[in-house]
């Protein structure tokens, strides 16, 4: 199951490389600072086309269509370019994310950043891989690690509370970093390079795949509230090792 999935995802991964003229094929979409391009369309026709031929049973959620979050079925949750703005202007930390699921339950997962050829990979209750290397959260206090953050730029009303926050973090911190996506982000929580990943808003599509190969690594994936994510709307999220969680949640 995985190797098909990882497989289609790799070769969508194409065309994100060979984008050219990304800005002249950009389309706002409701929201502030929210675009859509004609690759990220191109990427998610690919995958949907691609994984029903493996998968005939399987419904499709994704960034770029109409969503039926309610369903029970077999699906996929999809974000074809996690990191819209960063590949609009060639910043080259784009992912694409492809989670499949039963009801609110993730079975497999895999997140591509095919600028650096990093796949990250789960299945359910078998670890969580990268480039088919096993991988696990560090050990590090959140005292002794970096912090990474989104800024929930389409959601204005989340500012102040997200930067007050982030200074607390900077302050109990080594350090912060944002990359600009949210699924790269939770991946480096994943293989122990940074310790606490913390935004609000964010849509399923941007962190089902996420969660699945962050838990699978030992990580810990909660809301704000610390209740299980949900992957019917949005979620206000930290994704931890656990030793940094514990230090994290002092600080909200």
């Amino acid at each position: 199951m995985l190797d098909k999935i990882t497989g289609t995802v790799k070769e969508a991964g194409g065309i994100i490389l060979s984008a050219h003229n990304r800005e002249s094929a950009v389309t706002a979409k409701e929201g502030k600072k929210n675009f859509v391009t004609k690759f990220d369309v191109a990427v998610q026709d690919f995958l949907f086309k691609e994984l029903a031929k493996a998968f005939p049973e399987a419904e499709f959620v994704g960034e770029e269509s109409e969503n039926d979050f309610g369903s029970k079925a077999l699906r996929f949750i999809i974000d074809p370019i996690d990191g819209t703005t960063n590949f609009m202007q060639d910043y080259r930390c784009s992912c694409i994310s492809v989670a499949l699921c039963e009801g609110n339950d993730i079975i497999a997962g895999v997140v591509y950043n095919p600028y650096t050829d990093e796949i990250f990979s789960a299945e359910k209750g078998k670890g969580a891989y990268l480039n088919g290397v096993k991988i696990k959260v560090s050990s590090r206090p959140l005292s002794d690690g970096l912090a990474l953050f989104g800024t929930s730029p389409y959601h204005p009303e989340n500012t102040d509370e997200t930067f007050a926050l982030l200074r607390r973090v900077f302050d109990f911190s080594r350090d912060i970093r944002r990359s600009g996506s949210a699924a790269y982000d939770i991946c480096m929580i994943a293989c122990g390079r940074c310790e606490v990943f913390f935004e609000k808003a964010l849509q399923p599509w941007d962190i089902a795949a996420g969660t699945l190969i962050l838990k699978e690594a030992g990580g810990v994936a909660l809301n704000y509230e610390g209740n299980e994510i949900s992957f019917s709307c949005p979620n206000d999220v930290v994704f931890a090792n656990p030793e940094a969680y514990k230090e994290f949640i002092t600080l909200l």
